[in-house]
Parts: structure tokens; C-alpha cells; sequence
């Protein structure tokens, strides 16, 4: 809740996150989240792109205006981006992260709770995959936004079943193991859509 008081300041603040060799990881500039202190009469967005690099995100929204611990007004953005596409900087696993702010800390748990939410019903997917990627790729990118196992098989069945996902050309080349060249996906589409507003990817029983 918003405290009734004017806070003589207000931060645009960004939660940036990636799946990256199995981890969901947030960007941090020195030790917190990234964030900029608006100017006189300066839209947030602008504020936010001073403080990410947001032409980098596949996505963005915002996430929840809050008073943090020292009197600030905050308005923090949720951000998703590729690996390929991420700028440069301290990415860290959110499930081990530095000792930050309890401001910031209670941000990343909420967009990682967004993120977990809206992998259910929308396509937001999109916004952490390469191009085009195997089933087995994007098993990898679901399983680390989620922090639980996902099976290939109904991901695929699922998300074709909701026209989330189309064959792309080619197919990705066996790597040192072995075995059949995989079939090449990509999403249908690149900006948010819901698909299914009562879905739910739970963990396996």
C-alpha cells in the first residue's frame, strides 16, 4: 500500500531476468537492482531506460509501485530476455542471490511469481527463447523459470494444442551423444497473448 505522505522522490527500478544453463538469473549494478531517480517531470519509462538497457528485452511491464524502506516512491518493471539478447552485466541465480535490500529481494520474488504465472496462461515464453529452439531447449527455459521439472512431451502438446508454438525450418544436428536431428520450433508470436486464463503448470506429483 501506498503511504499517504509525498515521498520527494521516485525510482524507476528493473527486474531483469533470463534463463540460463538451467537457472533463472536477475541483473544486478553493484550489488542491487538496477534503477534510476526520475527528473522533473520525466515519464518512468524514460527513467527505466536509463537504468537498463530496455531496447535489449523481449518484454516488459510494470510490476507494482511501492514506498520502499527509506521513504522513496518506487516503481519497479518486470523484464525478459534472451540469453543471446542480454546485455552485459552481473547476472545472478535468483535462488542464490547476494544479500540485497529487503526492497529488492521482495521485488525479485514478485516477478519471479509473475513470471512462474504468466508461463501458464500467456505465451510470455517468448521473451526468454532464442528464435528457434528444440522442444528439449525450451524443456531447459521452462524448467529454470519454474524451478520444477517440466515434460517435453506435454510442453510440446500443450503448447501446440494452444497455437503457442509452429515448426520452424531445419533441424538441430545431433550433438556428441548421438541420436536423430531434433526438430526446430519457434512461438507463433512475439509480443504477449493469453492462451489459456485458467491454466496452471504445476510440478509433477
Amino acid at each position: 500500500m501506498i503511504d499517504s505522505t509525498s515521498p520527494d522522490r521516485h525510482e524507476a527500478i528493473g527486474v531483469v531476468l533470463r534463463a540460463c544453463e538451467g537457472q533463472l538469473e536477475v541483473l544486478l549494478t553493484s550489488g542491487a537492482l538496477p534503477g534510476a531517480t526520475l527528473a522533473s517531470r520525466e515519464p518512468l519509462e524514460a527513467a527505466l531506460a536509463r537504468a537498463v538497457d530496455v531496447s535489449a528485452l523481449a518484454h516488459v511491464e510494470q510490476l507494482e509501485t511501492l514506498v520502499l524502506s527509506d521513504c522513496a516512491l518506487a516503481t519497479a518493471y518486470l523484464g525478459l530476455v534472451p540469453v543471446e539478447r542480454a546485455p552485459a552485466g552481473d547476472w545472478r541465480p535468483v535462488g542464490s542471490l547476494p544479500r540485497l535490500a529487503a526492497d529488492h529481494a521482495a521485488l525479485v520474488l514478485a516477478a519471479r511469481t509473475r513470471l512462474r504465472a504468466k508461463l501458464s496462461y500467456t505465451n510470455v515464453g517468448f521473451a526468454l527463447a532464442p528464435a528457434t529452439f528444440t522442444i528439449s531447449e525450451l524443456r531447459e527455459i521452462y524448467t529454470a523459470a519454474l524451478e520444477h521439472d517440466v515434460s517435453a512431451t506435454n510442453l510440446q502438446r500443450v503448447l501446440v494444442r494452444r497455437r503457442v508454438l509452429e515448426r520452424a525450418d531445419g533441424r538441430r544436428a545431433p550433438g556428441r551423444t548421438g541420436g536423430r536431428p531434433a526438430a526446430l520450433f519457434r512461438f507463433r508470436l512475439g509480443r504477449l497473448e493469453v492462451t489459456d486464463e485458467f491454466a496452471a503448470l504445476r510440478p509433477p506429483r
